[in-house]
């Protein structure tokens, strides 16, 4: 017992000298890393806090001040680190030989005030001593005369208190807030304000008592307000204006006892001159109100008002006129709150009548431009309550009603109608749901008047204007009777029948659209009838003689297509409209009423834009696919087998610009299918074109030995083009939904692609192929697919005598994108065989083109809303991996051969997006230069595109170039392409913001050159070359760069 006695007294001797030895050498030799020693030793247990602060006794004790701080010092960095380890009993002794130490020598206060900080992080913090300290600080410290870290301390101290002994501090009452208010009183750093900020905004949330200190908390924060403050550039701290704004708004607009102070103030700072001081002003003007009650805001609205009028009126600003409206909605709002009792002002109905006052006389002048100030006023009362909206509502719409009928001038009324419409959504914002009434059901009848009215006009703006008004009008539950809708029904009825205009055309689809949402049964009954009969009347013989009447019926069946697709927006509109766009495609077919290729494209586009807009409800996906998918393939059918048959009569649906539109009605129908009815379609799509299984199909009338995927007889191409059909079905199912025969189904597109002579069957055939290994699972057998492939593919290319040597191509670069889009490994493969086809003879112009392919986007096949397996980024990886690739082909590539390369270049840096292009471009400076050169207009335009946002931010590269670029830019302006020139012009104006003394030497040369293009005979170079030649004539020229 006695050696283990003794082995622990030696041990306790030895911690007592390292502990002395460390506060000498920290204290004396002034060693800072030797406070990490000692909060090391405090943590491993060596020896304690209070140990250390005997230890500490001489240092503390010394009549020399900064050796009583470096004491001090030592002492807090280590309850820093070990604050959390420290008793109650340690807290409260530490707490005390800190508040002594506040009344010590100035230059120990900021040591102590970083212990005290620690000792607030405590959890072990005796009660009363949070109150204690805080008494110490505010009587013994002037925080502002402190440095910026020794104040921000102070923030931190305060902070920690609040979260932790919250009670304690409300103790104190007002003189907690009194303190607070002495402390900041005069900060000026940003990062402290925010501290600070915070701190006032805890104390106004938490209700901390202001006492007879509320204006004092308002004056000492309200003095930043606005905000005006500009971040050092490259500042680390990373404090914005808008944090600052925001924080301070929070003090400012939290209490209701601020509202004496803040109105007046927000009034006198609507004043400035300055934008974003009344921009910050009106946002606090909207956050306050939304704590206040119509008290708070009696004695200051009419300057708040005359205030709000002023910024509207007056406003060079939209951002300054959108928050004054704003404020002015919150600020009635506000008043709209209020409850009315016998014996008290209306405030609502006087702060309306002083705006009514001001602005109704206005609304009577549509000439004049106050009419949309003082509308926009109105409107923003109007949004802001019910009550309000009756009270504006009723003064002023009677006057806009009779103004509009009184006028005579087309522009007047469009004003007035226009306003009427405003009046309109206004009260649509501010109407509640379960409201019985609309605020505007007394002026129901005017107002259906004044929109019919002016449907009936010939002035197409004022037309426009109506269908916009008439949506607006509809939007408010019950306030249209069935009457009216049938009459709305009726007015676009005939401008969708007789109004040549686009833009009203336009406008009346949009309009009907909007409605057949709310009224479907509407326009079941009347609208889709009345154009379907329209469609289907021939045009009178005489008629057919004269271009004009065959091209206005034409434009007639092309908005009521247009139309049939705007409205079919309810599953209850599908089930008719469909069958009408159905009849369009089978009358083209069987010729018994005679339909343009271009209206069949249009039937079609309008099923892919129904398809596309509905909901997906099961019962418009059953719609699909029991009626329209069988129907298209069935009419497709008819059509190939016709074609066959008769060689003299063709079907428009056999033509490549129809099936092309049918493609993606089936596809994005598909895309949205139900699992179960998703893998119905592919079964079915799959047995028709395998085995020639057409039991599904309507008008089932077909021979039995149809094989759509076998070579046809001779040139015959009607049957195989219908492959596109089948990539359509199933290349845009999700790829959960398992094809079925997957194997047979891949070889025989293989076999038509490698085989077939018609291009739109062999590209559709290697489109469907591509699609399907895209989305098939990974593992040996889709490897073995496409090496088997491949091995194919490779013979025929490879054969310079093959005559399908274009057909397997197109198969290999299909398969490319399908395996680059999914990073297969097998891909580099396919690159690599891509690459050495830059150099053949016949397929290298090919090749090259065909790298926009692998980079581009495609809405038939290969997308993300076909279910394809997309991965991220697949273009940068494409180009970081096969760019040096390139590089390299070029330069061992003979002269002829040279162009296929600068081609495939300027295709892939094209398609990358714009951040890429200007991080990636100086490597590749030199290539592009040089297909600046050549004589393709394609590879031109693609590379002066990719050059264009790089001369905005020219690297050194570039500089280093400009001998070059300006020489191959210059002579690009005579190109016989109208694109070439514009963008080279544009690439030349960018050229004079490089540093004056790069491009100034060039002026004259630069100068004479764009004399020619400033009399192109296009006006978009004449444009761009004026841009261009101001800029460079302003070069070295006084008051110019």
């Amino acid at each position: 017992m006695r050696g283990v006695g003794g082995v622990r007294g030696g041990t306790m001797a030895a911690d007592s000298t390292l502990l002395l030895s460390l506060v000498e050498e920290f204290v004396s030799g002034l060693q800072d890393s030797k406070a990490k020693d000692a909060a090391k030793g405090v943590k491993d247990g060596q020896f304690t806090v209070l140990q250390l602060v005997e230890a500490l006794g001489l240092s503390l004790t010394s009549s020399q001040a900064p050796t009583r701080a470096r004491g001090v010092q030592l002492l807090s960095e280590v309850l820093k680190e070990c604050y959390g380890e420290l008793t109650e009993r340690e807290v409260e002794v530490l707490i005390a030989f800190y508040e002594n130490r506040l009344k010590d020598h100035y230059v120990i206060t900021p040591p102590v005030l970083q212990g005290l900080r620690a000792l607030t992080r405590c959890t072990t913090l005796p009660p009363g001593s949070a109150v204690s300290m805080l008494r110490s600080l505010f009587q013994d410290v002037h925080v502002q005369s402190l440095m910026l870290a020794e104040r921000a301390c102070v923030y931190s101290m305060l902070i920690n208190l609040m979260e932790t002994r919250e009670a304690e501090l409300k103790g104190l009452g007002a003189d907690f807030v009194f303190g607070f208010v002495q402390s900041m009183d005069g900060e000026r750093d940003p990062r402290n304000l925010l501290l600070a900020f915070q701190i006032a905004k805890s104390i106004i949330h938490r209700g901390y008592d202001l006492g007879k200190f509320t204006e004092e908390l308002f004056e000492v924060t309200s003095c930043y307000f606005p905000i005006d403050f500009t971040p050092p550039p490259n500042d680390p701290h990373g404090i914005t204006k808008e944090e600052l704004i925001q924080e301070l708004r929070g003090v400012l607009t939290g209490t209701p006892k601020f509202a004496e102070f803040l109105l007046p103030l927000i009034i006198e700072k609507l004043d400035s001159d300055v934008p974003s001081a009344k921009l910050d002003s009106l946002q606090t003007l909207t956050a306050c109100v939304s704590q206040y009650e119509h008290k708070d805001l009696a004695e200051f609205l009419e300057g708040l008002w005359a205030s709000l009028r002023r910024e509207v009126f007056q406003t060079s600003s939209e951002n300054v006129e959108s928050a004054g409206l704003a404020a002015l909605t919150a600020l009635t709002s506000c008043l709209s709150r209020s409850v009315l009792n016998s014996d008290s002002e209306d405030s609502l109905s006087s702060f309306l009548d002083l705006i009514l006052k001001d602005c109704k006389h206005h609304l009577c002048e549509p000439d004049l431009k106050l009419v949309w100030p003082s509308a926009k006023l109105l409107q923003a009362t109007c949004c802001a309550s019910n009550r309000a909206s009756h009270i504006v509502t009723a003064a002023v719409m009677p006057s806009l009603i009779d103004q509009y009928n009184s006028r005579t001038q087309c522009s007047q009324r469009r004003t007035l109608l226009e306003v009427v419409q405003r009046f309109i959504q206004s009260v649509k914002s501010s109407q509640s749901s379960d409201s019985d009434e609309s605020v505007l059901s007394a002026f129901r009848e005017a107002l259906c008047s004044v929109m019919f009215s002016a449907l009936s006009e010939s002035d197409s703006s004022l037309q426009i204007t109506a269908t916009s008004a008439l949506t607006s009008l509809a939007q408010l539950t019950g306030l249209l009777l069935d009457s009216d809708i049938e009459l709305a029904i009726d007015h676009l009825t005939r401008l969708l029948l007789i109004e040549e205009d686009g833009r009203v055309s336009a406008a009346v689809v949009e309009c009907a659209g909007a409605l057949a949402e709310l009224h479907p049964a509407a326009f079941i009954a009347k609208l889709i009838p009345r154009l379907k009969h329209e469609m289907f009347c021939e045009p009178m013989a005489q008629d057919l003689t004269e271009p004009s009447k065959q091209h206005s019926h034409h434009a007639m069946r092309q908005r009521c297509l247009s139309a049939l697709a705007a409205v079919s927006k309810q599953s209850s509109v599908v089930q008719d409209s469909t069958p009408v766009l159905l009849e369009v495609l089978s009358s083209a077919h069987t010729g018994s009423v005679s339909f343009s290729v271009d209206e069949v494209v249009l039937a079609c586009h309008s099923l892919q834009r129904i398809a596309e807009q509905v909901e997906d409800e099961e019962e418009t996906g059953r719609c699909f696919h029991d009626v329209i998918i069988p129907r298209l393939l069935s009419l497709a059918l008819q059509a190939a087998l016709q074609g066959e048959g008769s060689p003299g009569v063709r079907s428009p649906l056999v033509e490549e610009a129809v099936l092309s539109a049918m493609v993606p009605v089936i596809s994005t129908s598909c895309s949205r299918l139900q699992p179960t009815m998703a893998a119905q379609t592919a079964s079915r799509a799959v047995s028709l074109f395998l085995d020639g299984d057409v039991s599904f199909l309507p008008d089932n009338s077909f021979p039995s030995h149809i094989q759509l995927l076998k070579k046809q007889q001779g040139d015959s191409w009607s049957q195989s083009q219908m492959v596109c059909l089948l990539m359509g079905c199933v290349c845009s199912l999700p790829r959960s939904v398992e094809v079925p025969q997957i194997d047979q189904l891949l070889s025989a597109l293989e076999e038509m692609s490698c085989t077939c002579s018609h291009q739109l069957s062999y590209t559709s055939a290697a489109k469907c192929f591509a699609g399907l290994v895209n989305k098939r699972p990974p593992g040996d057998s889709l490897d073995s697919l496409i090496q088997r492939t491949m091995k194919r593919v490779c013979s025929e290319l490879d054969s310079t005598s093959s005559s399908v040597r274009i057909q397997a191509f197109t198969l290999m670069i299909w398969v490319a994108k399908a395996l680059l889009l999914r990073y297969h490994p097998l891909f580099k493969t396919l690159t690599d065989k891509l690459f050495s086809l830059l150099d053949d003879t016949d397929l290298g112009p090919m090749a090259a083109d065909s790298f926009s392919l692998l980079m581009s986007d495609f809405t038939d096949v290969l997308n993300r809303s076909c279910h394809a397996d997309v991965r991220i980024m697949y273009r940068q990886r494409f180009f970081s991996e096969n760019s040096a690739k390139l590089v390299q082909g070029f330069n061992a590539a003979t002269q002829e051969k040279k162009s296929n390369y600068l081609k495939a270049l300027s295709n892939i840096v094209n398609k990358l997006p714009k951040q890429v292009q200007v991080t990636e471009l100086p490597a590749l400076l030199s290539l592009l230069l040089e297909a600046l050169t050549c004589p393709d207009q394609g590879v031109q335009l693609s590379t002066l595109s990719c050059l264009e946002p790089v001369l905005i931010n020219p690297p050194p590269a570039l500089i280093q170039q400009l001998e070059a670029l300006v020489n191959r830019l210059l002579a690009l302006l005579c190109s016989p392409a109208m694109n070439v020139r514009i963008v080279s012009l544009r690439c030349i104006h960018a050229l004079s913001s490089f540093p004056v003394h790069e491009v100034l030497p060039f002026r004259a040369r630069v100068l004479r050159a764009l004399a020619k293009p400033l009399d192109d005979k296009k006006r978009l170079v004449r444009s761009e070359a004026v841009q261009a030649r101001g800029e460079w004539f302003l070069l070295g020229s006084p008051g110019g760069r």
